[in-house]
Order: structure tokens, then C-alpha cells, then sequence
């Protein structure tokens, strides 16, 4: 299988999105946001169907969305609780080389604001830092590659990404 994709990982507000367009443009590649694909399937918001269905049923949907993907020279932009789906994370690591856009809990926290609007899965009881806290293991085993993003330009980062995905 051709690994020629790149997905980015990280928690909401690292920038996968952001960086992944200015990414993809750079690179000639096409991009996907699979949160938007995860909507399309649903026919409503992120936040709309954890509401309805739950966290865990979420993280189903939201595997069974990544597993639909299928593409070739794409920069594809992960929802943050993409790695909750191990056979998702497997069937994305195959075809594309995983970069993890690393950014601290009080950066995250600054950029995003209400939690539950941009659509968060956290369970009853968790707060931002517990889910940080039980995050970053699983972005860190899944990543092919680690970008830290603290402090730096959407420029920089997209110019080192494109540096090591093609090393």
C-alpha cells in the first residue's frame, strides 16, 4: 500500500485543519477533513450527534468514517479523538504517514473556548486537562513523526512537515 497521504493528529484547536489546507497547497496534494466527512455521513454537527448518541457511540461513527476514507496524495486532517479507534488508526498509519501537531494544554485551552461547541467528546466528570492527560500517550504511539507547534507559525510548521514527509 503507497503511504503518499499525510494525517495529521492532535487535540482540538492544534490546528490540524488550518494547517492541513495551507499544507495540502504547498504539497500539490488534495485535502480532507474527515470531521466534515464524519458530518456528511450523519447529515448533522459533531456536537449534535455526541449529544444525541454519546461519547463512546461517537467514537464508533467517528472510526467507522475513517475507515470509509479512501485516498491518494491527500493531507487528511483527523478529528481529535481519532485515536480512540485503534483499526482506524491502523488502516490511517498503512496509508500515510502520521504527524502529531504537539501544543500544550493551556495553548489548546486559550484556542478553544466552549468545549462542547466544538464538538469534544468528554465523558461525564472530565475536564480538559484529564482528557490532555489521557491523550497525549496515544498521539505519541501513533505518530510517525511529532511537529511541536508551541509558539510557532502556521508557515513553519507547514515548511517542517513538508520537510520530513518527504525524508
Amino acid at each position: 500500500m503507497n503511504r503518499n497521504n499525510i494525517v495529521l493528529i492532535g487535540m482540538p484547536g492544534a490546528g490540524k485543519s488550518t494547517v492541513g489546507v495551507v499544507l495540502a497547497k504547498k504539497l500539490g496534494y488534495a485535502f480532507l477533513d474527515s470531521d466534515l466527512v464524519i458530518q456528511s455521513r450523519e447529515g448533522r454537527l459533531l456536537h449534535e450527534i455526541i449529544e444525541a448518541q454519546g461519547v463512546e457511540k461517537f467514537w464508533e461513527i467517528e472510526e467507522e468514517a475513517n475507515l470509509a476514507i479512501k485516498a491518494e496524495r491527500t493531507v487528511i486532517a483527523t478529528g481529535g479523538s481519532v485515536i480512540y479507534g485503534p483499526r482506524a488508526m491502523e488502516y490511517l498509519g498503512n496509508y500515510g504517514r502520521i504527524v502529531y501537531l504537539k501544543l500544550s494544554c493551556e495553548e489548546i485551552a486559550r484556542r478553544l473556548g466552549d468545549l462542547n461547541e466544538r464538538g469534544v467528546t468528554l465523558r461525564e466528570g472530565q475536564n480538559l486537562e484529564m482528557l490532555y492527560a489521557e491523550r497525549i500517550p496515544l498521539y505519541e504511539k501513533y505518530a510517525d513523526f511529532t511537529i511541536e507547534c508551541e509558539r510557532r507559525s502556521i508557515r513553519e510548521i507547514v515548511e517542517e512537515i513538508a520537510k520530513i514527509s518527504f525524508a
